[in-house]
């Protein structure tokens, strides 16, 4: 539920910890500037404001996961769609609360403590990290907040659809069967909502900005995490492999004549603007990606090591601390030998949203590129160098390398099992009543622009 502020804090990993770190504490919004000269109102929203404080938190949150200096005139580039995207999250929460729906603040320190849990923070440190960033806590609480509600919401309004049953488990299959003998693509998406023309120009502008981006390295996940619309953006934009058919006629127009790895231009469809990229293809289950062709499939065992700094790496000037943990990292490189003796090196060390043993890996379709390059040559039982990032250092060894025929691939079965069928049927069927529930919202909503 909560992948997009995962991926936001991801970043937020290797900072240092507080010293003396406080518990969570949801509700709080201390240090937050009232609306004043120094902090505006921008918008409206039925009785609920958004402010200039709130735009800029959130839009440092961005630019803090996308890699990118916070400077005033980034913050300015982004004002218009971040605002959107807090007048909708208010309206969410105003529909959240006029059905009752309880959003404790139980609920919301639970998800705060598991994010730091999965990002090595110590418990209560995020809150005051955020602070030091300039990005004020209470952007975080809200946006937890409202993905909380706006789920319990979309089931609640799904009733017993939130339930498929054996038919619709078998159709889903059936259906999957079939279209496992044409082509399939492997997509990712971020969609824009347009709900007022007089916006559109404006929103034209915003998605041609993010693509830019994009095309410059901006990952495709992040973007979508932080403005796509759809309920995909909790994955990352990924809509999984989807059949031409299934796809809206221009997207599919456009998918099927790019290369694996592009990224399109954006896309006016139905409700909104579409930015897609193609991460693989496959013709009756045989995977093309990125320079690969389609003809099986290389299968890798992995394990995997994850060293954290004691704060983020300034390239130029590493400390002293973060300096041993490179030359830690090069010893168990040049004298660990085999995926036994590398699994007790790094018991302890890895993270859990770095697991140690991350399955089956198809090798054509890693990215990026630079990876998969190492991968496919790296000696077996051998770890890689180290991986040297901004929060830390990284180790890959391969256990096994087997070239598999496309009906041995791991992951191109026709049929799903029944749990990830559900889950496959129940997405769509939510995303369908969140975006028709989000317009009624708007169109309902007394929405005033201040500044």
């Amino acid at each position: 539920m909560f992948v997009p502020v995962l991926a936001i804090l991801a970043a937020l990993a290797a900072m240092p910890a507080m010293a003396q770190p406080r518990p969570p504490a949801p509700p709080a919004t201390a240090g937050e500037l009232p609306p004043g000269p120094r902090n505006r109102i921008v918008t409206v929203v039925n009785a609920d404001i958004v402010t200039t404080l709130e735009v800029r938190s959130r839009a440092r949150l961005f630019a803090l996961n996308a890699g990118f200096a916070a400077t005033p005139e980034q913050l300015d580039r982004l004002g218009s769609q971040i605002t959107r995207l807090l007048v909708d999250e208010k309206l969410r929460l105003q529909e959240v609360q006029r059905r009752q729906i309880l959003v404790s603040d139980n609920d919301v320190a639970e998800a705060l403590a598991d994010i730091e849990r999965r990002n090595n923070l110590p418990r209560g440190a995020l809150l005051q990290q955020l602070r030091l960033l300039g990005i004020q806590p209470r952007t975080m609480i809200d946006q937890i907040r409202a993905q909380i509600g706006w789920g319990r919401l979309l089931r609640q309004q799904l009733g017993p659809n939130a339930e498929p049953s054996e038919a619709d488990v078998t159709a889903f299959n059936a259906n999957l069967a079939a279209r496992a003998r044409g082509t399939e693509f492997l997509v990712g998406e971020i969609f824009i909502p347009v709900d007022d023309p007089a916006t559109e120009a404006d929103t034209r502008r915003f998605v041609e900005d993010v693509t830019a981006q994009l095309r410059r390295g901006l990952p495709f996940a992040v973007a979508a995490t932080q403005f796509s619309q759809s309920q995909t953006a909790l994955q990352g934009g990924d809509l999984g492999w989807q059949p031409e058919a299934r796809l809206d006629p221009q997207v599919a127009s456009v998918v099927t004549r790019m290369p694996a790895g592009a990224i399109s231009n954006p896309m006016r469809v139905p409700g909104g603007f579409q930015i897609v990229t193609l991460r693989a293809r496959r013709e009756g289950g045989a995977v093309e990606t990125a320079g690969a062709p389609a003809a099986g499939a290389t299968v890798l065992t992995l394990r995997q090591m994850f060293i954290p700094f004691p704060g983020r790496l300034d390239p130029q000037n590493p400390t002293p601390e973060q300096r041993a943990v490179v030359e830690r990292a090069s010893r168990i490189s040049s004298t660990t030998r085999g995926c036994e003796a590398f699994e007790q090196a790094a018991r302890g060390v890895t993270s859990p949203n770095r697991p140690l043993n991350p399955g089956e890996v198809v090798l054509e379709s890693l990215n990026p590129p630079q990876l998969r390059s190492l991968l496919a040559r790296q000696p077996i039982g051998q770890a890689t160098q180290p991986l040297i990032a901004p929060d830390g250092v990284a180790m890959v060894m391969v256990c096994s390398r087997e070239r598999r025929q496309p009906s041995e691939a791991p992951g191109n079965a026709a049929a799903l099992p029944a749990a990830q069928a559900r889950d496959a049927i129940l997405r769509d069927r939510v995303e369908v009543v969140s975006r028709q529930l989000q317009r009624e919202l708007r169109r309902r909503a007394i929405i005033e622009t201040r500044a």
